[in-house]
């Protein structure tokens, strides 16, 4: 039940909506998603493991800047995933005394950390691979073929335990990095083909080169989405407009002030504004049904509602 706190301020009534009810009860809902994505990062997180140790030792067995470049970059996805499963899990905990939202951030915080690894990692194969355009160098082209086939199915797979918890920025993050790695390896398999077939050795650091590109722009779309939740900026998904024209439509409403759109979680989004309502307090069930709809409407978990006369 929402908690109602009524006081005098500047001379005018207003009745306070805490969202106490909904706040409890979406909460509940985000551990419970964060539970169920949880797996999916356990499980790619080992996966990925295994085949970036048997990858690197490859690429240091056949001599393929980009087998060691795609190698670079896994490790920086394994990273990733664990600090995004340790957030996963964070995300499911109580709040606390101290953590009043719970711990739900640690999932935003995540999401930053793979955008910027990322980032580096692609950066750092870029430079990696220019290097070896200077003194491009023969390889196994059959052997790095098929290590780099089991790099698709690796990756493609992980991505796959993702598929239907995008909306969520953390798992979205680890979709695209696996995505990516995918993309990685099919660029792997493309240039060994052609480099055993002409023997353009060039064309190992090239691949490298052009889809480590492609991986620094996907990054850097992750790590701007983190960081404006992390500066409180409204969600994408919220069309921050379009809340403020629902809420003036609502019986009674005059004039909508001081409304807030802000992340609790890449998942959970919270919002606070006043209402003018020069006919007064509307009730519990008038909090209660709007707290309801911008919920089901805009995916506002959390709502802090004040009622003022004018």
């Amino acid at each position: 039940m929402a908690r109602m706190h009524s006081h005098d301020h500047h001379g005018h009534s207003h009745g306070h909506s805490h969202g106490h009810t909904q706040g409890h009860v979406h909460g509940h809902a985000q551990r419970a998603r964060a539970h169920a994505v949880t797996p999916a990062f356990k499980w790619a997180a080992l996966i990925n493991t295994a085949y970036l140790i048997g990858e690197a030792i490859a690429g240091f067995a056949f001599g393929s800047v980009a087998l060691l470049a795609d190698a670079a970059h896994n490790l920086s996805d394994v990273a990733g995933l664990l600090v995004a499963w340790g957030a996963a899990v964070a995300a499911r905990r109580q709040p606390t005394a101290r953590y009043n939202f719970g711990f739900g951030r640690a999932t935003i915080l995540a999401a930053l950390f793979n955008g910027a690894t990322i980032l580096l990692g692609a950066i750092a194969v870029m430079v990696e691979a220019a290097l070896r355009l200077k003194n491009p160098t023969p390889i196994p082209a059959l052997s790095v073929m098929g290590v780099a086939l089991v790099g698709i199915a690796i990756n493609a797979g992980s991505a796959f335990l993702f598929r239907d918890d995008r909306e969520d920025l953390n798992a979205d993050g680890a979709y695209l990095h696996m995505m990516a790695d995918a993309a990685v390896s099919g660029g792997v398999v493309l240039a060994a083909a052609l480099a055993g077939l002409t023997g353009w050795n060039w064309l190992d650091p090239l691949a490298a080169l052009l889809v480590s590109l492609l991986v620094a722009i996907a990054a850097w779309r992750l790590l701007r989405a983190a960081v404006r939740l992390a500066m409180d900026g409204a969600p994408p998904h919220i069309d921050r407009r379009a809340v403020e024209t629902h809420l003036r439509a609502l019986p009674g409403v005059a004039e909508v002030r001081d409304l807030r759109v802000w992340a609790l979680s890449t998942t959970a989004t919270a919002l606070s504004a006043r209402l003018v309502m020069p006919q007064g307090h509307p009730g519990d069930a008038f909090l209660e049904s709007a707290a309801h709809d911008l919920d089901q409407r805009f995916g506002v978990e959390t709502a802090f509602l004040q009622i003022a006369l004018a």
